[in-house]
């Protein structure tokens, strides 16, 4: 039975050339089920509706696999806060920028405390040693904090297109063979 992914953008989107789409036609093409919504309002987001269309996306996709990039993570922890979600089998957070981060139009997410509760059976947070959005050190308490398994990418930016990050083939065959699992 092949797995549900779920691929959650962050803020502005994920549109073609970024890994994201790159990874929603793969997992397609290999006739894996995928769902890549296009979050409401993505350039300016709000908190309270990226919340409530996610909790419907959640209850009617119900995903094995989610994976989150930059400000989805933090959209994660918030739902993680709230509680009333079921857990994933497996949770990818891909390039989380710190939690106390100040930028005015996505300021609503901001002010959050890290989740004690994940809602995944396991985890992987994946990070860069030189994201604009979470530095080394940010990046080393989130690990600490959150207690997950960790994979750092050297000089891999903020982890989408304009670090280079296209097709991202080690996240197409690790998606793609944990949907045939």
């Amino acid at each position: 039975m092949s797995k549900r992914v779920l691929i959650l953008h962050g803020w502005g989107g994920s549109d073609f050339p970024h890994w994201q789409s790159h990874l929603a036609c793969e997992v397609a093409k290999n006739y894996g089920c995928v769902s890549f919504p296009a979050l409401p309002n993505p350039e300016f987001p709000l908190l309270l509706e990226w919340k409530s269309y996610l909790k419907e996306e959640l209850t009617s996709f119900k995903p094995d696999i989610v994976v989150c990039h930059s400000l989805a993570n933090i959209l994660w922890f918030h739902l993680c806060h709230d509680g009333d979600i079921e857990s994933v089998e497996k949770l990818y957070l891909v390039a989380p920028p710190r939690i106390d981060c100040d930028i005015p139009e996505i300021a609503s997410f901001f002010g959050i405390a890290f989740p004690q509760k994940l809602y995944a059976k396991e985890t992987l947070l994946i990070t860069s040693t030189n994201d604009p959005y979470l530095d080394p050190k940010e990046a080393d308490a989130m690990h600490q904090a959150l207690n997950v398994k960790r994979m750092v990418i050297e000089e891999g930016g903020h982890i989408n297109t304009q670090s280079g990050f296209g097709p991202w083939e080690w996240m197409n065959n690790e998606i793609v063979s944990r949907c045939r699992a």
